[in-house]
Order: C-alpha cells, then structure tokens, then sequence
C-alpha cells in the first residue's frame, strides 16, 4: 500500500494582547451617573406622588365643603276673594313656604328676604319677609307671607280677568318668587354676598287654595349678581 503523506498540526492563533478601552474612573463616573438617574426618577416619582395624593384631598374637601343651595318648597298658597260674589276690596293672597339648608356643615346668613307674586308676568304684591337670621346646617326654616291692603297691587281689570280664569278653567296660575342676600359660612370663613331667587309656580283651585299638584313642590333656585 502507498502511504500517505502525514497532515500537519497547525498551531492555534495566539489569542491578542487584552487591552484596557476605560480607566478605572470612567467606571466610577458611569457608578455616578446610574445612582444620579435613580435618585432622580426616586425623587420625582415622590414628588409626583405627593401631587396626586394633595389633588385627592383637595378634590374630596371641595366635594364635602363646597355650598349647596337651599332648597324652597311652597306649602301653602291662598287666595280670599276669588270668586264672583266676593269684592275686590276683600282680595289677599296667604302663603307659606320652607327653606332648608341641606349643607352638612355650612351654614346660612339670609338677609333683605322679600316675596313677590306674579300674575300674567304682572307683579301684582311684594312684602318683606323674615328678619336677617342665620341658619344652621340641616335646618328647615319657615317662611309666611301675606299680601293685602296696600301690598296687594293688583288692579281692578287683572283681578277681573283672574276670575275670568276661574270661571273658564276653574284653576288661577300664579307665580311666587322668593328673593334673599345670603352669605355662606364655614367655620371662621364667610363667603361673599350672592344673590338668591326661587320661582315657584302654583296653581290654586275654584276656592282661591292650592291644588295638591302644586302643594310641597320644589321650586327652582340660582343665583344672580347684586
């Protein structure tokens, strides 16, 4: 047999010389910088954190202090004398309604309290109502009312056409509007002046009293500029 040439062992390469690319304080820096960056987004993750947990509280103390309105309801409303045989002389208008402060710990200062009525948009009686008084949290107060006389404006011709009303529809539609200055109070702090209305719309029946539709209705409150 022939033989064969024996193959030669090649060496392995001489792996290169380590060369150093950083010193020692390029490392430390990076160190640095990495505990610089974490202390950073620790920092404001904190800070951010605090913000939203400041505009939580804000948020629920503005929800549990901010004022609610009063709440107006009409109890009763009454007009004497409409009917055929009854005088105009004789004519008045009774009414009473309540005004509750549904705040839980804010309280009320009402002052100039005045009650209009309204017929056909004709102001027919305006009178003053309560004293100034402050009210309590979750207090109902009651407020009356009486227009005859000199406070009873109303004229002749719309008294006539008020029974009228009557006689055709066998009910009258008034409006009483309720006006006040009132000033909110919570704790040491009082609130500027606003403005209050409530228009209650009633209706009342063949013998001048309020039908029950219209008895304990809510009216509508909101304010306006002095």
């Amino acid at each position: 047999m022939q033989g064969h040439d024996p193959i030669p062992i090649q060496n392995p390469p001489d792996p290169k010389p380590f060369s150093r690319r950083h010193t020692a304080g390029y490392y430390v820096q990076r160190v640095r910088d990495s505990l610089t960056t974490r202390v950073s987004k620790l920092i404001c993750a904190t800070l951010l954190i605090f913000l939203v947990v400041i505009a939580m509280i804000t948020f629920v103390l503005w929800i549990s202090l901010r004022p609610h309105r009063p709440k107006v309801h009409v109890h009763e409303f009454s007009v004497s004398g409409l009917n055929p045989e009854s005088k105009f002389k004789n004519a008045q208008i009774n009414f009473n309604l309540t005004t509750r402060n549904s705040n839980q710990n804010i309280g009320i200062y009402y002052e100039n309290m005045n009650g209009s009525v309204y017929y056909r948009d004709h102001n027919i009686g305006s009178t003053p109502l309560l004293r100034p008084f402050y009210q309590e949290p979750k207090k109902t107060t009651v407020v009356g009312g009486l227009l005859r006389g000199a406070t009873l404006k109303m004229s002749r011709e719309l008294w006539a056409e008020a029974l009228g009303d009557e006689k055709a529809k066998r009910n009258v539609a008034f409006r009483l509007d309720f006006t006040a200055t009132i000033r909110f109070k919570i704790s040491m702090w009082e609130s500027k002046h606003h403005r209050m209305h409530a228009n209650c719309d009633v209706t009342v029946g063949p013998d001048g009293s309020i039908l029950d539709a219209f008895r304990d209705k809510r009216c509508p409150v909101y304010f306006s500029l002095k």
